[in-house]
């Protein structure tokens, strides 16, 4: 018996070794020098962030578009998922090729994309301006809806492959069962799947809005300096006014706002689905 446990921790050690260099290191880094000044110990970093409305505004900024971004993700990603799960297995096959074909290139790339589609004379711009929809200068960049399109492209396939796992373990019996009694599609959708569902949604929503929350490429190519969001002000911090504190002070405001969205999902799942 004690042979085993000694071979699985031997086992286990690489691992957590790999852990604690690659993750709590850095992260019990990043917690001591938000709370270091040329004193010693203090909250005066906190404080600052606190006292300015700017950078309220910012992290008031980075929790509702990601909570936007997540709420779009969700709602188009969980019938996209349901008609993935109900296809056969060669329609299926073909539609999560073309879910994960996005993956396969840079986020960089596919932004500097949208930056080319949304910019002033772009195909959006120019097609509204034909229809006599805009002004000539009419341009999507720089903007919150820029934002929130470009980070919907990006995080769809994590939301729709995470609702798919669990929608396509979900018996086609309990829907026809529910057709039998009387429900029609909707009531049987809304009452027998989507709460089946639920533990999908949770996952793929908590993946959608960490994600979104600590962003940092597209927000910044797409909103541009005056829509930052708190990892790209962490970001100016560093490499700008080169206050590693403040910096540090922020991380961690984004690491425990992250955190905390860990709360709801264990609610929702009953912590029983990871």
């Amino acid at each position: 018996m004690k042979s085993d446990r000694a071979e699985n921790a031997l086992l286990v050690s690489p691992g957590l070794l790999l852990l604690a260099l690659a993750f709590f290191l850095p992260i019990g880094r990043m917690l001591m020098l938000s709370v270091m000044g040329p004193e010693g110990f203090t909250f005066s970093h906190f404080a600052e962030f606190i006292r300015e409305p700017y950078y309220l505004n910012v992290l008031w900024r980075t929790i509702r578009l990601s909570f936007i971004i997540t709420l779009i993700s969700a709602l188009v990603g969980f019938p996209l998922a349901y008609i993935m799960a109900r296809a056969g297995p060669r329609l299926r096959l073909w539609l999560i090729i073309v879910i994960l074909l996005p993956l396969m290139t840079s986020v960089v790339i596919r932004t500097f994309g949208w930056m080319v589609i949304f910019e002033r004379g772009g195909i959006i711009s120019s097609t509204l301006y034909d229809l006599g929809l805009v002004k000539r200068n009419f341009t999507l960049m720089r903007t919150e809806t820029a934002i929130v399109i470009g980070m919907v492209q990006v995080l769809l396939p994590f939301m729709t492959l995470s609702i798919l796992g669990v929608v396509t373990r979900i018996d086609r019996k309990l829907e026809e069962a529910a057709r039998t009694m009387g429900c029609s599609f909707l009531q049987a959708f809304r009452h027998v799947v989507l709460p089946l569902a639920m533990p999908g949604i949770a996952a793929g929503s908590l993946l959608a809005f960490t994600l979104s929350a600590s962003s940092f490429v597209t927000p910044s190519l797409l909103g541009g300096p005056r829509l930052q969001v708190l990892a790209a002000s962490i970001y100016s911090s560093v490499t700008q006014t080169l206050d590693w504190h403040f910096a540090a002070a922020q991380a961690v405001i984004l690491f425990l706002g992250i955190a905390l969205t860990l709360i709801p999902y264990f609610k929702l799942t009953g912590g029983r689905h990871g």
